[in-house]
């Protein structure tokens, strides 16, 4: 398979990969630019299974680095409510086909990028955000919506940036509850995607041949964001996921 891509293309999903590694060694928000990366160039159902392989390969090392931080009781309170988001997720994927997966993912990512900006807002009235998360209805509602949108679109990082970040946790135990998070979310997906026949065994070897790179932007992260401007950067990667969302939305 990976033989019959274009150059162009080989080149997009080796960047998506690579800024997948990126997303789980410290430079949050760019794992949804990949999202949009790979459904531009496969075919969108396509595009949520060959990913999946490769974010749990990131969320491997994520969790190798971070795992001594992570904060359980969070993961506890949320994880019922994101199974049922993606039991429901998978019911959804099961009928739509690849015009219509691809109108979600769309929709999905202007919705992340709605999450990303409101959380922005909440962090700037400290009072509201640190009782959101003990409110029954804001637990539930936020493990729904990131279990349908993982599960659909592999785009649940916002969502769950939402909680964890709301929920008063510090740097490293937000980054290790997060990495523990997806690493065990993406796992429970699985056996989902192979009944769906969204991963099968030549769709996992294709996205093996792109593993390198994520494990590659993993690994130079924490040197990446040591010489940007993070503001400049999050500029950057939320334009180009509302432009890829519009993109991808549009006939």
């Amino acid at each position: 398979m990976v033989s019959s891509l274009n150059v162009w293309q080989y080149e997009l999903i080796a960047l998506g990969a690579f800024l997948v590694g990126l997303g789980k060694g410290g430079l949050p928000g760019v794992g949804n630019l990949t999202v949009v990366l790979m459904a531009l160039v496969l075919p969108a159902k396509a595009s949520v299974g060959i990913l999946l392989p490769i974010l749990i390969c990131a969320d491997i090392i994520a969790v190798l680095v971070y795992h001594r931080h992570a904060q359980w009781r969070y993961i506890s309170k949320l994880a019922p409510w994101v199974v049922m988001g993606v039991i429901f997720g998978y019911f959804v994927f099961g009928e739509v086909d690849n015009e219509q997966v691809r109108i979600l993912i769309g929709a999905i990512l202007l919705g992340m990028a709605a999450v990303h900006f409101y959380r922005k807002w909440l962090h700037r009235h400290k009072s509201e955000a640190n009782t959101l998360p003990q409110h029954p209805a804001f637990v539930g509602s936020t493990g729904i919506i990131g279990g349908f949108a993982t599960m659909v679109a592999n785009a649940a990082g916002p969502v769950a940036a939402l909680y964890f970040i709301s929920s008063g946790l510090p740097k490293y135990a937000y980054i290790g509850t997060s990495a523990w998070f997806f690493f065990l979310v993406n796992l429970f997906k699985v056996p989902f995607m192979l009944h769906l026949q969204i991963i099968d065994w030549a769709s996992i070897r294709y996205s093996a041949s792109f593993m390198v790179y994520a494990v590659l932007g993993a690994l130079i992260a924490p040197l990446i964001v040591r010489y940007i401007n993070q503001r400049v950067f999050n500029f950057i990667v939320w334009f180009f996921v509302v432009f890829g969302g519009i993109r991808l939305i549009l006939p």
